[in-house]
């Protein structure tokens, strides 16, 4: 059920895309329990981000939703983590990169609501 929303100010062909949402999925599937089966990503490349004023050329904001409550120690689990993918193989500055998590209190799918 996570929602992985993942702006990038970089470009990526769709085999970077589809490559990406893969490692984002693993990341948030192991910190939070979750099965990548029931994960979405939403990924928006060439995106003009802006930190203090400045463009910002090698960065990313990630926003992870998540049905329920989010514990700080999952959350650190999958920022490491989606921290390293996107410095180490999309060569993005550490400190240009913010995830952000938001609790769901209600989660509506194929229907129905959890």
């Amino acid at each position: 059920m996570p929602y992985i929303e993942a702006k990038l100010s970089i470009k990526l062909d769709e085999n970077q895309k589809n490559e990406l949402h893969a490692k984002l999925a693993q990341a948030v599937s192991s910190a939070f329990s979750k099965p990548t089966a029931y994960i979405m990503t939403n990924i928006e490349d060439e995106k003009s981000l802006y930190m203090g004023g400045a463009k910002v050329e090698k960065g990313a904001y990630i926003a992870v939703r998540a049905l329920g409550s989010v514990a700080k120690p999952s959350c650190q689990n999958a920022t490491k983590e989606i921290c390293a993918t996107l410095a180490n193989d999309y060569g993005l500055n550490g400190s240009n990169i913010y995830v952000t998590y938001h609790p769901v209190d209600m989660w509506g799918w194929n229907g129905s609501m959890f």
